[in-house]
């Protein structure tokens, strides 16, 4: 989404190019059967024509604590209003205790458990599952990222600008030391500081936030117009990109760029699933929805109620 937000800003008579262009880089990318083994009969209806949610799915693959070896890292719902005046990323903690339904096996789900392993059991189509069944939601689209791969996007982006929220030393090597307030970051040190938890009181929830952070300034870095004067800087860019992602079947990146052309950083919205908090079950660490206000918020996503959404995420 990114990239194509960048491809569009391009004016004039380089709209045709840049089309062109997006077009070659949207042909190497890899794409996946979301959809195929997901039963029509147990998806939600959409409710609000032209609105749109693109499930995307995120993982580290380089992640030195990394332990499993196909659970998603990340899960976020992006609601496109009808409008596409702006775009509602909503983060749903990997940790979620949600019902998952039974994988196409018949080995695995059809009980209670984590919400990413759903993608362990099923891959792709039983988290469309599991997603849709948890919010009452119709997810339109999905793209799968790994967020190692950011390395790369950032440094063809010449770096970007984060605003750390306190002083803090890596449990990584070469053990950075991020301090509080704004701080540039090359690709190396913005994948780092994303990885980073145990420092912070709230866990993973401060994990979620420092993706957010990166994310939101990739775009604002890509927006800024530098990009574009720089060819090779933008293939590099752009590049980098389609290798670190992969998106269902059906999706159009040129149609997608040319609906989302308006949004930026100031109107992209962050927005964390209602949650109760943490507990255990079992021997597992898990987070628990708040139902109540699960139930209502993504009620508000399905009416593409946007005013509801950003009221509920404050």
């Amino acid at each position: 989404m990114i990239s194509l937000v960048v491809v569009l800003l391009l004016g004039g008579g380089a709209v045709v190019a840049g089309g062109l262009y997006l077009r070659s880089v949207e042909s190497g990318i890899d794409r996946v059967d979301a959809f195929e083994d997901v039963p029509v009969e147990s998806r939600p209806e959409p409710v609000v024509e032209g609105a749109m949610n693109v499930m995307i799915l995120g993982s580290d693959s380089r992640d030195p604590e990394k332990t499993s070896g196909s659970r998603t890292d990340t899960i976020i719902l992006a609601h496109l209003p009808k409008d596409r005046s702006s775009a509602q990323l909503i983060s749903i903690p990997r940790d979620t205790w949600v019902s998952v339904p039974r994988s196409k096996d018949g080995n695995h789900g059809g009980r209670d458990a984590k919400i990413n392993a759903a993608y362990a059991w099923g891959g792709v189509p039983l988290m469309v599952q599991t997603v849709e069944k948890f919010t009452n939601v119709r997810v339109d689209h999905v793209a799968i990222i790994d967020f190692a791969g950011f390395k790369e996007i950032i440094d063809a982006l010449g770096g970007i600008e984060v605003d750390v929220e306190k002083n803090f030393t890596s449990i990584h090597p070469p053990f950075r030391n991020f301090r509080k307030g704004m701080q540039e970051m090359d690709g190396e040190t913005a994948l780092d500081y994303s990885r980073q938890r145990k420092q912070f009181a709230d866990g993973d929830f401060a994990r979620i936030r420092h993706q957010q952070q990166v994310i939101k300034a990739i775009l604002d870095k890509a927006a800024s117009g530098g990009l574009l004067t720089n060819p090779g800087k933008l293939n590099s860019f752009l590049q980098a990109t389609s290798n670190s992602v992969s998106i269902d079947k059906n999706m159009s990146l040129l149609d997608m760029a040319n609906q989302m052309h308006g949004v930026r950083g100031n109107n992209l919205t962050f927005v964390t699933s209602p949650t109760k908090g943490t507990g255990r079950v079992g021997t597992e660490s898990v987070v628990f929805a708040d139902e109540k206000k699960a139930k209502s918020f993504y009620d508000a996503v399905r009416r593409d109620a946007v005013a509801e959404i950003l009221a509920a995420g404050k």
